[in-house]
């Protein structure tokens, strides 16, 4: 056989291992598809209240090239049982049903039964106050002109779509605004902010010291001696440099289907459990990969440390976290099998977001009580070598000289500002210099950059802020 034949016949043998390859995969697009928008219809009709055709309109316009599948969707909701159900030419049927006290989940017909948990009263807030019952007036013509920038669409898309701002100074509301349809309780969808809240609650395990920082995770299926996963550490998870072969998460498109990370959060019962079974792609500890896998093993690992249910997870989040900080409207999804679905499922109220950004901005503690172990919240905005975006431990950084990082404080960004941020717009931005909080959500596509028009946002308010004091906070 010539080289030339041998080259031909080698090409082809690859190209049609990738061929069968890629179909292999290709079998959970519409699964993977429908999974996503039965999920957020779902749980911001029956959760958020908002209109269910403006939830899948806003979503899927913000997903470039899902105009490809859209028209071929068909979505059911029906009101008395709450459940959505979407299909695509038929195929691929997600069934996303909602629960009291637990949103929504999809529903596999293999996971065990999710019952709503008991409701308790909740304690008594350890945060003062931030704002009065009504939204607050932006108290300048600065902040003012901020927040109507923020808002204001431009005349052809990508359109911002965002649908709430808060601003907080030394502890105050000082600018609030909604979009139609929105307001002060609305529960809004965090996607990946979720991440820095589950951050946050294991923080509380390894202050309890049911967790160990450095210490090789407990999970049950990584325990033989011979597997190099039981090396993989709470601290590698929290940062993505755990290894796992799972794909990323860091893209919002139709291509991004084909990766097994999406496999796992909308065809798999046990989000876990299939995170769990992939193979190391990079050995602990020496490669930076953001992918959801982490934050479900992670869940996993505070379901189990909280008791082993979904009741149990609550009562833990509640008691630890939540009511301390006054956040009184929060709702906590979980998967099929009673897992918190720690990676981006977690709607609270803009102002409950900014609640939860002022325990950081206050060093982990609220009302003299330490939430956080001391020096948690440097922690979390340490930077991760070799993550572009400029990531810590469960929070987004300007801390170092990554391109994320270069490019925020490029557009106005103080360098100590730090975020929880999940995808399509949504941010819950910490900055100590200024004494800020600042929460946006909208509906925004994620490329290009600054599309949503958060690095203007925060350029504004800081302006508009600087050196100025809340009065009764000094």
């Amino acid at each position: 056989m010539t080289k030339r034949r041998l080259f031909l016949v080698a090409a082809s043998a690859i190209v049609l291992s990738a061929v069968v390859f890629g179909a292999a995969r290709a079998r959970d697009v519409p699964k993977v598809a429908t999974g996503f928008v039965a999920s957020v219809v779902c749980a911001e009709t029956f959760v958020s209240g908002l209109d269910p055709q403006r939830v899948f309109t806003e979503t899927t316009d913000a997903m470039p090239g899902t105009g490809l599948i859209t028209w071929a969707m068909e979505t059911k909701i029906d009101a008395t049982a709450k459940d959505v159900t979407v299909t695509l030419l038929g195929m691929g049927r997600s069934h996303a049903v909602y629960r009291d006290g637990l949103g929504c989940h999809l529903d596999h017909r293999d996971g065990v039964d999710l019952s709503p948990p008991a409701t308790e009263a909740p304690q008594p807030a350890l945060l003062p106050e931030i704002g009065p019952p009504s939204v607050v007036v932006p108290t300048t013509p600065a902040l003012a002109a901020a927040v109507d920038r923020a808002f204001a669409e431009p005349a052809e898309p990508p359109f911002k779509r965002t649908h709430a701002i808060v601003v907080v100074k030394d502890g105050r509301i000082i600018a609030e605004r909604y979009a139609e349809g929105v307001g002060i309780d609305t529960r809004l969808l965090g996607f990946s902010a979720t991440k820095s809240v589950i951050s946050a609650l294991i923080g509380v395990l390894v202050r309890q010291g049911k967790l160990a920082l450095h210490a090789p995770a407990p999970v049950a299926a990584w325990q033989d001696a011979n597997d190099p996963r039981r090396l993989i550490t709470v601290d590698q998870l929290l940062r993505h440099t755990a290894g796992l072969a799972l794909g990323s998460s860091l893209q919002a498109t139709l291509l991004s289907a084909l990766e097994p990370i999406n496999r796992m959060k909308f065809a798999e019962s046990d989000m876990a459990a299939f995170a769990e079974t992939m193979p190391l792609e990079t050995a602990p500890g020496t490669a930076w990969n953001y992918h959801d896998g982490n934050y479900l093993i992670l869940s996993q690992l505070l379901r189990n440390a909280s008791g082993g249910t979904p009741a149990d997870v609550l009562r833990f989040a509640h008691h630890e976290l939540f009511d301390p900080l006054g956040m009184h409207h929060v709702t906590l999804e979980f998967d099929a099998a009673g897992t918190p679905e720690g990676s981006s499922q977690m709607l609270a109220s803009a102002r409950d977001w900014a609640r939860f950004g002022l325990l950081y901005l206050n060093d982990g503690v609220v009302g003299g009580r330490r939430i956080l172990p001391e020096g948690w919240v440097d922690y979390s905005a340490t930077p991760t070598p070799n993550a572009f975006v400029g990531i810590g431990a469960g929070f987004w950084t300007n801390r170092d000289d990554s391109f994320g990082a270069r490019h925020r404080i490029a557009h106005g960004w103080p360098r100590d500002a730090f975020l929880a941020k999940g995808t399509l717009g949504q941010y819950v931005i910490v900055i100590p210099s200024e004494h800020l909080v600042i929460a946006r959500f909208g509906r925004t596509v994620n490329w290009p950059l600054d599309v949503d028009g958060v690095s203007e946002l925060v350029r504004d308010v800081v302006a508009a802020t600087k050196d100025t004091k809340v009065a009764g906070r000094e």
